[in-house]
Protein backbone atom coordinates (compact mmCIF):
# COMPACT_ATOMS: atom_id res chain seq x y z
CA UNK A 1 0.00 0.00 0.00
CA UNK A 2 2.84 2.44 0.81
CA UNK A 3 4.43 1.77 -2.59
CA UNK A 4 1.08 2.38 -4.29
CA UNK A 5 0.68 5.73 -2.51
CA UNK A 6 4.20 6.76 -3.56
CA UNK A 7 3.41 5.94 -7.21
CA UNK A 8 0.16 7.92 -6.94
CA UNK A 9 2.14 10.88 -5.57
CA UNK A 10 4.61 10.83 -8.46
CA UNK A 11 1.88 10.43 -11.08
CA UNK A 12 -0.17 13.30 -9.68
CA UNK A 13 2.78 15.64 -9.80
CA UNK A 14 3.81 14.49 -13.27
CA UNK A 15 0.48 14.85 -15.04
CA UNK A 16 -1.25 17.70 -13.19
CA UNK A 17 0.15 21.20 -13.51
CA UNK A 18 -0.07 23.13 -10.24
CA UNK A 19 -1.32 26.68 -10.22
CA UNK A 20 1.29 27.57 -7.60
CA UNK A 21 3.79 25.21 -5.97
CA UNK A 22 4.04 25.24 -2.18
CA UNK A 23 7.32 23.35 -2.43
CA UNK A 24 8.80 25.99 -4.72
CA UNK A 25 8.05 28.57 -2.01
CA UNK A 26 9.71 26.52 0.74
CA UNK A 27 12.02 28.53 3.01
CA UNK A 28 13.70 25.45 4.44
CA UNK A 29 13.46 22.86 7.20
CA UNK A 30 14.15 25.30 10.04
CA UNK A 31 12.73 28.58 8.72
CA UNK A 32 9.24 27.15 8.17
CA UNK A 33 9.16 25.16 11.42
CA UNK A 34 6.76 25.91 14.27
CA UNK A 35 6.11 24.57 17.76
CA UNK A 36 2.65 24.82 19.36
CA UNK A 37 1.46 23.93 22.85
CA UNK A 38 -2.09 23.41 24.08
CA UNK A 39 -2.84 23.27 27.80
CA UNK A 40 -6.23 21.69 28.40
CA UNK A 41 -8.13 21.26 31.66
CA UNK A 42 -11.22 19.12 31.06
CA UNK A 43 -14.06 17.81 33.21
CA UNK A 44 -17.06 15.69 32.17
CA UNK A 45 -19.76 14.52 34.58
CA UNK A 46 -22.63 12.22 33.59
CA UNK A 47 -25.58 11.74 35.93
CA UNK A 48 -27.29 8.71 34.41
CA UNK A 49 -30.92 7.64 34.82
CA UNK A 50 -32.54 4.23 35.42
CA UNK A 51 -30.05 3.05 38.03
CA UNK A 52 -26.96 3.27 35.83
CA UNK A 53 -23.86 4.28 37.81
CA UNK A 54 -22.84 7.91 37.39
CA UNK A 55 -19.48 8.62 35.75
CA UNK A 56 -17.08 11.56 35.84
CA UNK A 57 -13.46 12.31 34.93
CA UNK A 58 -11.26 15.36 35.39
CA UNK A 59 -7.75 15.89 34.12
CA UNK A 60 -5.04 18.31 33.08
CA UNK A 61 -3.39 17.75 29.73
CA UNK A 62 -0.59 19.22 27.65
CA UNK A 63 -0.31 18.63 23.89
CA UNK A 64 2.84 19.77 22.09
CA UNK A 65 3.06 19.66 18.31
CA UNK A 66 6.17 20.30 16.23
CA UNK A 67 5.87 20.81 12.47
CA UNK A 68 9.08 21.26 10.53
CA UNK A 69 9.35 23.01 7.22
CA UNK A 70 10.52 21.19 4.11
CA UNK A 71 14.02 21.11 2.74
CA UNK A 72 14.42 23.19 -0.41
CA UNK A 73 14.53 21.64 -3.87
CA UNK A 74 12.23 19.71 -6.18
CA UNK A 75 11.42 17.24 -3.38
CA UNK A 76 11.24 18.52 0.16
CA UNK A 77 11.63 16.43 3.30
CA UNK A 78 10.47 17.17 6.82
CA UNK A 79 9.57 15.73 10.22
CA UNK A 80 6.61 16.31 12.56
CA UNK A 81 6.34 15.31 16.19
CA UNK A 82 3.73 15.19 18.92
CA UNK A 83 4.11 14.82 22.68
CA UNK A 84 1.11 14.42 24.99
CA UNK A 85 0.93 14.28 28.77
CA UNK A 86 -2.04 14.19 31.15
CA UNK A 87 -2.51 13.79 34.88
CA UNK A 88 -5.73 12.58 36.48
CA UNK A 89 -7.32 15.00 38.92
CA UNK A 90 -10.43 12.90 39.58
CA UNK A 91 -12.32 9.93 38.16
CA UNK A 92 -10.65 7.10 40.05
CA UNK A 93 -12.18 3.82 41.13
CA UNK A 94 -15.93 3.67 40.42
CA UNK A 95 -16.27 6.99 38.59
CA UNK A 96 -14.20 6.34 35.47
CA UNK A 97 -14.91 3.93 32.64
CA UNK A 98 -17.65 5.62 30.61
CA UNK A 99 -16.85 4.95 26.96
CA UNK A 100 -18.03 8.41 25.97
CA UNK A 101 -15.65 10.17 28.40
CA UNK A 102 -12.47 8.08 28.10
CA UNK A 103 -9.89 10.46 29.58
CA UNK A 104 -7.91 7.73 31.38
CA UNK A 105 -8.16 4.03 30.53
CA UNK A 106 -9.21 1.75 33.33
CA UNK A 107 -6.69 -0.85 34.42
CA UNK A 108 -7.25 -4.42 35.48
CA UNK A 109 -6.89 -3.69 39.21
CA UNK A 110 -10.57 -3.32 40.05
CA UNK A 111 -11.30 -0.58 37.57
CA UNK A 112 -8.84 2.05 38.78
CA UNK A 113 -8.05 4.58 36.05
CA UNK A 114 -4.51 5.48 35.07
CA UNK A 115 -2.97 8.24 37.18
CA UNK A 116 -1.20 9.85 34.23
CA UNK A 117 -0.40 9.37 30.56
CA UNK A 118 2.67 10.16 28.45
CA UNK A 119 2.57 9.61 24.69
CA UNK A 120 4.96 10.48 21.89
CA UNK A 121 4.86 10.17 18.13
CA UNK A 122 6.74 11.25 15.02
CA UNK A 123 5.99 11.54 11.31
CA UNK A 124 8.33 11.64 8.32
CA UNK A 125 7.02 13.60 5.33
CA UNK A 126 7.98 14.50 1.79
CA UNK A 127 6.48 17.10 -0.53
CA UNK A 128 6.52 17.43 -4.30
CA UNK A 129 4.77 20.53 -5.64
CA UNK A 130 1.50 20.63 -3.64
CA UNK A 131 1.40 16.93 -2.77
CA UNK A 132 2.49 15.56 0.63
CA UNK A 133 3.22 11.92 1.45
CA UNK A 134 3.70 11.16 5.15
CA UNK A 135 4.30 8.13 7.34
CA UNK A 136 4.10 7.84 11.11
CA UNK A 137 1.87 8.96 13.96
CA UNK A 138 -0.98 11.03 12.51
CA UNK A 139 -4.36 12.50 13.45
CA UNK A 140 -6.49 12.80 10.29
CA UNK A 141 -9.52 15.10 10.24
CA UNK A 142 -11.74 13.68 7.53
CA UNK A 143 -15.45 12.77 7.45
CA UNK A 144 -14.54 9.10 6.93
CA UNK A 145 -11.71 9.06 9.51
CA UNK A 146 -11.67 11.74 12.20
CA UNK A 147 -9.25 11.05 15.04
CA UNK A 148 -11.02 12.19 18.21
CA UNK A 149 -9.69 15.53 19.50
CA UNK A 150 -12.67 16.37 21.69
CA UNK A 151 -11.47 14.82 24.97
CA UNK A 152 -8.39 15.42 27.14
CA UNK A 153 -5.73 14.04 24.78
CA UNK A 154 -5.78 13.18 21.08
CA UNK A 155 -6.51 9.86 19.45
CA UNK A 156 -3.83 9.02 16.85
CA UNK A 157 -3.18 6.56 14.01
CA UNK A 158 0.03 5.10 12.61
CA UNK A 159 0.41 4.63 8.88
CA UNK A 160 0.75 6.33 5.51
CA UNK A 161 -1.25 9.29 4.23
CA UNK A 162 -1.29 11.21 0.97
CA UNK A 163 -2.72 14.73 0.60
CA UNK A 164 -2.69 16.44 -2.80
CA UNK A 165 -3.81 19.96 -3.73
CA UNK A 166 -2.52 20.20 -7.28
CA UNK A 167 -5.71 21.75 -8.67
CA UNK A 168 -7.20 24.90 -7.17
CA UNK A 169 -10.20 24.00 -5.03
CA UNK A 170 -9.54 20.24 -5.13
CA UNK A 171 -8.09 18.27 -2.22
CA UNK A 172 -7.41 14.55 -2.58
CA UNK A 173 -6.71 12.32 0.45
CA UNK A 174 -5.79 8.65 0.67
CA UNK A 175 -4.25 6.54 3.40
CA UNK A 176 -3.48 3.20 4.96
CA UNK A 177 -3.24 2.84 8.74
CA UNK A 178 -2.34 -0.24 10.78
CA UNK A 179 -2.56 1.07 14.35
CA UNK A 180 -4.93 3.19 16.44
CA UNK A 181 -3.71 4.58 19.76
CA UNK A 182 -6.64 5.34 22.01
CA UNK A 183 -6.77 8.80 23.52
CA UNK A 184 -6.86 7.43 27.08
CA UNK A 185 -3.90 5.04 26.90
CA UNK A 186 -0.17 5.20 26.17
CA UNK A 187 0.09 1.78 24.53
CA UNK A 188 -0.52 0.69 20.94
CA UNK A 189 -2.83 -2.25 21.46
CA UNK A 190 -6.31 -1.19 20.38
CA UNK A 191 -6.70 -4.16 18.03
CA UNK A 192 -6.96 -2.41 14.65
CA UNK A 193 -5.77 -4.66 11.81
CA UNK A 194 -5.86 -2.11 9.01
CA UNK A 195 -7.88 0.86 7.75
CA UNK A 196 -7.65 2.16 4.20
CA UNK A 197 -9.46 5.18 2.79
CA UNK A 198 -9.60 7.59 -0.11
CA UNK A 199 -11.63 10.49 -1.42
CA UNK A 200 -11.70 14.15 -2.31
CA UNK A 201 -13.35 17.49 -1.63
CA UNK A 202 -13.91 20.19 -4.23
CA UNK A 203 -14.92 23.84 -4.04
CA UNK A 204 -17.11 24.14 -7.13
CA UNK A 205 -17.75 27.85 -6.57
CA UNK A 206 -17.73 30.46 -3.83
CA UNK A 207 -21.13 29.13 -2.76
CA UNK A 208 -21.04 25.38 -3.37
CA UNK A 209 -18.67 22.63 -2.23
CA UNK A 210 -18.84 18.86 -2.09
CA UNK A 211 -16.86 15.85 -0.91
CA UNK A 212 -16.92 12.08 -1.29
CA UNK A 213 -14.93 9.45 0.62
CA UNK A 214 -14.80 5.70 1.18
CA UNK A 215 -13.10 3.56 3.80
CA UNK A 216 -12.49 -0.11 4.58
CA UNK A 217 -11.77 -1.24 8.15
CA UNK A 218 -10.53 -4.81 7.81
CA UNK A 219 -12.93 -7.41 9.23
CA UNK A 220 -15.26 -4.65 10.46
CA UNK A 221 -17.04 -2.57 7.81
CA UNK A 222 -16.93 -0.68 4.56
CA UNK A 223 -18.25 2.88 4.58
CA UNK A 224 -18.97 5.63 2.04
CA UNK A 225 -19.58 9.31 2.70
CA UNK A 226 -21.11 12.14 0.64
CA UNK A 227 -21.24 15.78 1.73
CA UNK A 228 -22.52 18.98 0.09
CA UNK A 229 -22.66 22.55 1.32
CA UNK A 230 -24.34 25.56 -0.28
CA UNK A 231 -24.55 29.13 1.00
CA UNK A 232 -26.69 31.94 -0.37
CA UNK A 233 -25.91 35.46 0.88
CA UNK A 234 -28.73 38.00 0.95
CA UNK A 235 -26.81 40.97 2.34
CA UNK A 236 -23.60 41.69 4.22
CA UNK A 237 -25.18 40.37 7.42
CA UNK A 238 -27.62 37.73 6.22
CA UNK A 239 -27.17 34.39 4.48
CA UNK A 240 -28.68 30.91 4.20
CA UNK A 241 -26.54 27.77 4.52
CA UNK A 242 -27.70 24.30 3.42
CA UNK A 243 -25.56 21.40 4.64
CA UNK A 244 -26.02 17.75 3.64
CA UNK A 245 -24.05 14.82 5.08
CA UNK A 246 -24.63 11.13 4.52
CA UNK A 247 -23.03 7.74 5.22
CA UNK A 248 -23.65 4.27 3.82
CA UNK A 249 -22.16 1.36 5.77
CA UNK A 250 -22.00 -2.42 5.41
CA UNK A 251 -20.69 -4.46 8.33
CA UNK A 252 -18.59 -7.59 8.03
CA UNK A 253 -20.81 -10.61 8.71
CA UNK A 254 -18.74 -11.90 11.65
CA UNK A 255 -18.57 -8.44 13.22
CA UNK A 256 -22.34 -7.98 12.88
CA UNK A 257 -22.87 -11.38 14.47
CA UNK A 258 -20.75 -10.41 17.49
CA UNK A 259 -22.82 -7.26 17.91
CA UNK A 260 -26.04 -9.24 17.36
CA UNK A 261 -27.22 -6.77 14.75
CA UNK A 262 -27.84 -6.45 11.03
CA UNK A 263 -25.23 -5.45 8.45
CA UNK A 264 -26.55 -2.40 6.56
CA UNK A 265 -27.09 1.23 7.50
CA UNK A 266 -27.72 4.44 5.60
CA UNK A 267 -27.86 7.66 7.59
CA UNK A 268 -28.09 11.25 6.37
CA UNK A 269 -28.84 14.72 7.66
CA UNK A 270 -29.90 17.99 6.07
CA UNK A 271 -29.53 21.28 7.96
CA UNK A 272 -30.72 24.75 7.00
CA UNK A 273 -29.08 27.62 8.87
CA UNK A 274 -30.11 31.25 8.56
CA UNK A 275 -27.48 33.71 9.78
CA UNK A 276 -28.80 37.15 10.62
CA UNK A 277 -26.04 39.40 11.88
CA UNK A 278 -24.97 37.86 15.22
CA UNK A 279 -27.79 35.30 15.37
CA UNK A 280 -28.02 31.84 13.80
CA UNK A 281 -31.31 29.94 13.41
CA UNK A 282 -31.09 26.29 12.36
CA UNK A 283 -33.50 23.49 11.50
CA UNK A 284 -32.24 19.98 10.74
CA UNK A 285 -33.57 16.54 9.93
CA UNK A 286 -31.65 13.26 10.31
CA UNK A 287 -32.73 9.85 8.99
CA UNK A 288 -31.26 6.42 9.79
CA UNK A 289 -32.40 3.31 7.90
CA UNK A 290 -31.28 -0.28 7.47
CA UNK A 291 -30.90 -3.33 9.68
CA UNK A 292 -28.53 -1.69 12.20
CA UNK A 293 -27.69 1.76 13.56
CA UNK A 294 -24.79 3.88 12.35
CA UNK A 295 -21.57 2.31 13.71
CA UNK A 296 -18.43 4.39 14.24
CA UNK A 297 -15.57 5.07 16.66
CA UNK A 298 -14.53 3.03 19.66
CA UNK A 299 -11.67 0.53 19.69
CA UNK A 300 -11.36 -2.83 17.98
CA UNK A 301 -10.43 -4.71 21.16
CA UNK A 302 -13.67 -3.42 22.71
CA UNK A 303 -15.82 -4.28 19.65
CA UNK A 304 -15.73 -0.73 18.31
CA UNK A 305 -15.14 -0.01 14.63
CA UNK A 306 -11.79 1.74 15.11
CA UNK A 307 -12.47 4.45 12.52
CA UNK A 308 -12.20 7.53 14.75
CA UNK A 309 -14.22 8.90 17.64
CA UNK A 310 -15.43 11.93 15.67
CA UNK A 311 -16.35 10.15 12.42
CA UNK A 312 -19.93 11.35 12.52
CA UNK A 313 -20.36 14.52 10.45
CA UNK A 314 -24.11 14.68 11.04
CA UNK A 315 -26.28 17.59 12.15
CA UNK A 316 -28.00 15.99 15.14
CA UNK A 317 -24.91 14.73 16.97
CA UNK A 318 -24.57 16.22 20.48
CA UNK A 319 -24.40 14.01 23.60
CA UNK A 320 -26.63 11.53 21.79
CA UNK A 321 -25.88 10.96 18.13
CA UNK A 322 -29.50 10.08 17.26
CA UNK A 323 -28.08 7.25 15.15
CA UNK A 324 -30.18 4.29 16.28
CA UNK A 325 -31.56 1.66 13.95
CA UNK A 326 -34.43 3.22 12.00
CA UNK A 327 -34.24 6.49 13.96
CA UNK A 328 -35.66 9.76 12.59
CA UNK A 329 -34.83 13.01 14.38
CA UNK A 330 -35.57 16.73 14.12
CA UNK A 331 -33.52 19.61 15.52
CA UNK A 332 -34.17 23.29 16.18
CA UNK A 333 -31.26 25.39 17.41
CA UNK A 334 -30.33 28.99 18.08
CA UNK A 335 -26.90 30.62 18.34
CA UNK A 336 -25.86 34.08 19.47
CA UNK A 337 -22.51 35.84 19.01
CA UNK A 338 -22.24 38.27 21.92
CA UNK A 339 -19.89 40.57 20.00
CA UNK A 340 -23.05 42.27 18.81
CA UNK A 341 -23.91 43.25 22.39
CA UNK A 342 -20.42 44.37 23.37
CA UNK A 343 -18.83 41.09 24.53
CA UNK A 344 -16.50 39.93 21.72
CA UNK A 345 -15.30 36.36 22.06
CA UNK A 346 -18.45 35.06 23.75
CA UNK A 347 -21.03 32.82 22.06
CA UNK A 348 -24.02 30.72 23.11
CA UNK A 349 -25.74 27.82 21.39
CA UNK A 350 -28.89 26.02 22.44
CA UNK A 351 -30.53 23.13 20.60
CA UNK A 352 -33.44 20.76 21.04
CA UNK A 353 -33.40 17.40 19.22
CA UNK A 354 -36.16 14.81 19.24
CA UNK A 355 -35.81 11.30 17.81
CA UNK A 356 -38.32 8.49 17.34
CA UNK A 357 -38.88 5.28 15.39
CA UNK A 358 -35.89 3.64 17.15
CA UNK A 359 -35.89 -0.12 16.60
CA UNK A 360 -34.78 -2.37 19.48
CA UNK A 361 -35.57 -5.90 20.67
CA UNK A 362 -38.57 -4.46 22.54
CA UNK A 363 -40.04 -1.94 20.13
CA UNK A 364 -40.07 -0.35 16.72
CA UNK A 365 -40.83 3.10 18.09
CA UNK A 366 -38.32 3.97 20.80
CA UNK A 367 -37.88 7.66 21.54
CA UNK A 368 -35.25 10.06 22.86
CA UNK A 369 -34.88 13.81 23.14
CA UNK A 370 -32.03 16.13 24.16
CA UNK A 371 -31.77 19.74 25.20
CA UNK A 372 -28.25 21.05 24.59
CA UNK A 373 -26.70 24.30 25.88
CA UNK A 374 -23.16 25.57 25.36
CA UNK A 375 -21.49 28.87 26.15
CA UNK A 376 -17.94 29.73 25.10
CA UNK A 377 -15.67 32.64 25.82
CA UNK A 378 -12.29 33.29 24.21
CA UNK A 379 -10.01 35.97 25.63
CA UNK A 380 -9.36 38.58 22.95
CA UNK A 381 -6.15 40.24 24.17
CA UNK A 382 -3.67 40.50 27.02
CA UNK A 383 -1.43 37.79 28.57
CA UNK A 384 -4.22 35.19 28.37
CA UNK A 385 -5.10 35.94 24.72
CA UNK A 386 -6.79 32.97 22.98
CA UNK A 387 -7.57 31.17 26.26
CA UNK A 388 -10.99 29.58 25.75
CA UNK A 389 -13.55 28.53 28.34
CA UNK A 390 -16.33 26.14 27.29
CA UNK A 391 -19.33 25.28 29.49
CA UNK A 392 -21.76 22.68 28.19
CA UNK A 393 -24.92 21.18 29.70
CA UNK A 394 -27.17 18.52 28.15
CA UNK A 395 -30.37 16.88 29.31
CA UNK A 396 -31.03 13.57 27.56
CA UNK A 397 -34.10 11.39 28.07
CA UNK A 398 -34.59 7.96 26.48
CA UNK A 399 -37.78 5.89 26.55
CA UNK A 400 -37.58 2.70 28.64
CA UNK A 401 -38.20 0.47 25.62
CA UNK A 402 -35.03 1.87 23.95
CA UNK A 403 -32.73 1.42 26.96
CA UNK A 404 -30.57 -1.17 25.20
CA UNK A 405 -29.77 1.49 22.56
CA UNK A 406 -29.03 4.50 24.81
CA UNK A 407 -29.15 5.71 28.41
CA UNK A 408 -30.59 9.06 29.48
CA UNK A 409 -29.18 11.47 32.02
CA UNK A 410 -27.71 14.93 32.59
CA UNK A 411 -24.22 15.82 31.37
CA UNK A 412 -21.88 18.68 32.31
CA UNK A 413 -18.67 19.50 30.46
CA UNK A 414 -16.17 22.17 31.47
CA UNK A 415 -13.11 22.80 29.27
CA UNK A 416 -10.36 25.40 29.61
CA UNK A 417 -8.03 25.50 26.58
CA UNK A 418 -4.93 27.68 26.47
CA UNK A 419 -3.06 27.46 23.15
CA UNK A 420 0.10 29.34 22.37
CA UNK A 421 2.90 29.18 19.83
CA UNK A 422 6.53 28.94 20.90
CA UNK A 423 7.78 29.78 17.39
Amino acid sequence: MKKELLLITLNLCAVIPAIASEQADSKGFIADSHLDLLLRNAYIDRDYRNGVQDKAEWGQGAITKFHSGYTEGLIGFGVDGIAQYAVRLDGGRGRSGASGIDFFKQGNDGGRAKRDLAKFGATAKMRISNTVLSYGNQYPILPILYADDSRLLLETYTGTMLTSKEITGLEINAGYFTDEQRKSDDRHNSGLKSLSFGGASYQFSDRFSGSAYASDVKDVLKKQYLGMNYNQPFSNKQKLILDFNGYNSRLDSDYARRLDTGRNNTIWSLAASYIWDVQTFELAYQHSSGSTGYQYGGYRNADGTGDGGNTIWLSNSYWSDFNGEGEHSWQASYGLDFSGVGVPGMSWTTAYVRGDNIETAETRNGKEHEWFNQIQYQVQNGPAKDLKLTLRYSILRVSSNASDYNVGGNEVRVYVDYPFSAF
